[in-house]
């Protein structure tokens, strides 16, 4: 299991990508395409065109990790194609790696706790 730091930002690369690629190519991907440095030790999230294959690039420190998953029975939910990456919380990557709709979940409003008078 990867352990992330809490500042660890997830992005998604809205447009599907070639799944052929490896580490360097989706390096390129996230300088060209996202704007961002991929040895930043955030998470880039890219999408195969059918929607059922994804590949994760991340730095941990001492090299770039490759993760990828395929459903076998569905698609993963991706936002529509309006700009070149998304911005998602690690809680809405863990929903969208297990196949959930993380666009109908709603965080919790927080009742802020009775001040002492």
């Amino acid at each position: 299991m990867m352990h992330l730091p809490a500042n660890t930002r997830v992005y998604l690369a809205c447009r599907p990508t070639d799944m052929r690629k490896g580490f360097d190519g989706l390096a390129a991907q996230v300088g060209n395409v996202l704007q961002a440095d991929p040895y930043s030790g955030h998470l880039f999230v890219f999408r195969g065109r059918r929607g059922d294959y994804v590949k994760i690039l991340y730095w941990d420190g001492t090299g770039l990790c490759l993760f990828a998953k395929r459903l076998e029975k569905c698609r993963f939910v991706w936002p529509p194609i309006v700009d070149d990456s998304f911005q998602m919380s690690t809680a809405q990557l863990a929903l969208l790696l297990e196949g959930i709709d993380w666009r109908r979940t709603v965080a919790m409003n927080v009742p802020h706790a009775p001040a002492f008078v």
